[in-house]
């Protein structure tokens, strides 16, 4: 007998509200393993995020992210952006803002992550207070803020350059370069950022306060370390302890390497490995062995209590690898709603929940789409599945995950499961209809349709391509 599949979404909206006030001490718990367990992580970038590019137009709409289950907003740098070596474009031939023509300079904003000065915010974004407003905003609708901190590196014009050139790696005529690639002893090609040598215990002691200020003075609840892999592994063992004492906090590393999760240091790593097998599976280079090799890797790999952040998107991907709907295409939900339901903590990118679909300018002024649709109602969806079901916990405590073997290769099946309760993921990972046979039997309920679905053992069923089903009892 052969039973056809079937989906339907749906979307469940919840709304918070807004106070003015900036003591948040009251209006959020502390930090705490659980929101590691059940959260989605947010990435604003504050710049594209709006027409008007400010804090105030991202605040206003911060409670309406709750109906998407964000319990983290990472908010991408907010510093001042150096004006010398302005990065106009990248890749192998970029250009400063310098280099183009005095008409159009005006337009070329540079990196965020090439920092001035740690202790204050690109007025391009808005003021002090409209940032505390940010927090407050947050901290109000239940929802924690982690800032993205640079700490490989500085813009040209940070006043370290300055008073303190001894913070910075030198070339052998005493020269402050820019940062190298260690494993092949050659530039990035990050030219507007210089270098800092963390042999200088001057440095780390200074880098430690700049963190904490933000910590201590405007009740932010943790850090986005970038490319923290390549700041010396000691000098976090020095610093997260003392951030730690001043706050609970969230700590994500923009790196892949287990030793980071290790003794209390960062609480999430990046899932690029997994990142890049969904990419290759959707682009038919792979398949559902490399998924199930991908997760034997990270068993092995890491400890039970280390975090991946598991994502179909980032800034980096969008600006530099394309869209999701370019690298994904007719796979895009089922990847997206996999991301949920492996383990460990699904991230969404500003925009991702409006449809981009397009590369945003990472030196110049860009926005998002802001119209609710298709995948606004999924993450909305998803986002309620994950905050609510104990089998889908990601954190330190994660849910048990078990390999399901369907009698097709191209279909992945798993559960997770914890405290008694079950979910099974089922999808057909191929551009090619298929028919399956799944060694379960027992009545079910679809998640995202909360339609009633029977499985049987003996049966054969047919699944389109990229179909796929989130089933609990």
């Amino acid at each position: 007998m052969i039973k056809k599949f079937f989906l339907i979404g749906c979307a469940i909206v919840l709304f918070g509200c807004k106070k003015e006030s900036n003591d948040t001490s009251k209006t959020i718990a502390k930090f705490s393993p659980e929101v590691e367990e059940n959260g989605v992580i947010y990435e604003v970038n504050i710049r594209q995020y709006s027409p008007e590019g400010s804090f105030n137009a991202f605040t206003k709409d911060i409670p309406q992210l709750k109906e998407l289950g964000v319990k983290i907003i990472w908010v991408m740098p907010i510093f001042p952006i150096s004006q010398t070596k302005r990065k106009a474009t990248g890749g192998d031939n970029s250009k400063f803002a310098s280099e183009m023509p005095k008409e159009e300079q005006h337009k070329y904003l540079g990196s965020y992550y090439a920092v001035s000065d740690f202790k204050k915010v690109n007025p391009e974004f808005g003021t002090i207070e409209d940032f505390r407003n940010l927090v407050q905003t947050a901290h109000e609708n239940g929802i924690y803020v982690i800032l993205d901190w640079v700490p490989n590196h500085t813009g040209w014009d940070h006043v370290w350059i300055k008073e303190h050139p001894e913070f910075y790696t030198k070339n052998a005529k005493g020269e402050i370069i820019d940062p190298i690639n260690p494993e092949t002893g050659k530039t990035w090609g990050w030219t507007d950022v210089a270098d800092l040598n963390y042999d200088n215990q001057n440095l780390r002691k200074e880098m430690t306060a700049d963190m904490l200020h933000w910590i201590k003075n405007e009740n932010i609840d943790g850090f986005r370390c970038d490319v923290a892999g390549n700041v010396p592994l000691d000098f976090w063992k020095q610093a997260i302890p003392q951030l730690r004492k001043e706050k609970n906090i969230f700590m994500l590393a923009e790196a892949w390497e287990p030793a980071l999760l290790k003794d209390n240091l960062f609480d999430m790593a990046y899932g690029w490995d997994g990142h890049h097998t969904l990419n290759k599976i959707a682009q038919g280079k792979e398949t559902v062995k490399n998924f199930d090799a991908y997760i034997e890797k990270i068993n092995k790999d890491y400890e039970a209590n280390d975090i991946l952040m598991n994502f179909v998107d980032n800034h980096d991907e969008n600006s530099w690898n394309g869209t999701i709907k370019s690298r994904l295409g007719a796979a895009e939900e089922a990847m997206t709603a996999l991301t949920y339901f492996m383990p460990g903590m699904p991230l969404i990118y500003s925009g991702n929940e409006y449809g981009l679909e397009h590369s945003l300018k990472f030196f110049e002024k860009d926005s998002i789409p802001k119209t609710k649709g298709k995948q606004w109602e999924l993450r909305a969806k998803l986002g309620k599945i994950k905050n609510e079901m104990s089998a889908l916990n990601g954190g330190k405590n994660k849910a048990a995950y078990k390999k399901i073997t369907a009698s097709n290769e191209n279909v992945l099946a798993f559960e997770r499961t914890k405290n008694g309760k079950k979910v099974i993921y089922l999808a057909n990972l191929s551009a090619q209809p298929v028919e399956v046979s799944i060694p379960i039997t027992g009545q079910f309920k679809d998640l995202m349709t909360g339609k009633p679905m029977g499985l049987n053992a003996t049966q054969i069923y047919s699944m389109l391509p990229w179909q796929y089903y989130i089933l609990t009892k």
